[in-house]
């Protein structure tokens, strides 16, 4: 049995994929391609009635029932505790964990998102404003991890789910127009997770 991976190339594709790959878990891959509006076919309905990629189906979940789950960081969650794995059972690491996966889930995405879309507009009245916005928001939240990782090795002692949400978005630092060089900490961060053999089978693998 595998896991079905309902997805596209984004960040939030990105961290599934890694997380999937990091826990060892078989997948396969079902493009939803947003780009043509597929996230708004009855049948992703169904998985995710937010209509945002991914989503999941798990064909053995809790009592050997098909569940499906939709919210990547809910995935991250679900796939932890399916495994046991990159989600602490002591209460203050998982404290930890759930704090900076929050922290990606309602800011390290939702603001570099901004920065994608204003980057994306053609007439430059429109995007000022955005741009200067986001952006400086966007480096104040690199600037608190970069804050974070000076005196630890991940965002929540061990390597955790944590680290795989705010890596997916950390990975289009040059879309966000951010030099990692002005973050040390991040980047120190950023290259030992990409340097970690799972990590670069989950960017690896086609998601379009």
């Amino acid at each position: 049995m595998s896991i079905q991976l309902h997805t596209f190339d984004t960040p939030n594709g990105r961290k599934i994929s890694v997380a999937l790959e990091e826990m060892g878990l078989p997948y396969t891959v079902h493009t939803v391609n947003i780009t043509k509006d597929e996230q708004f076919k009855p049948d992703f309905l169904k998985l995710s009635p937010n209509n945002k990629i991914p989503a999941i189906l798990d064909t053995d979940g809790p009592g050997a029932q098909p569940i499906s789950v939709f919210e990547s960081g809910a995935i991250l969650i679900y796939l932890a505790e399916k495994t046991g794995k990159f989600l602490p059972i002591e209460p203050r690491a998982r404290v930890a964990v759930f704090e900076w996966l929050m922290f990606q889930m309602a800011g390290f995405g939702p603001m570099p998102g901004q920065v994608h879309h204003f980057l994306g507009l053609s007439n430059e009245d429109d995007k000022r404003y955005g741009l200067a916005r986001y952006m400086k928001e966007t480096r104040r939240l690199y600037g608190v991890m970069d804050q974070r990782l000076a005196n630890h090795t991940y965002f929540a002692g061990d390597i955790s789910i944590a680290d795989f949400a705010i890596l997916g978005w950390a990975w289009r630092h040059q879309r966000h127009q951010v030099d990692l060089n002005e973050f040390p900490n991040v980047k120190r961060w950023y290259d030992m997770m990409m340097e970690r053999p799972a990590v670069q089978r989950g960017f690896a693998v086609p998601l379009k």
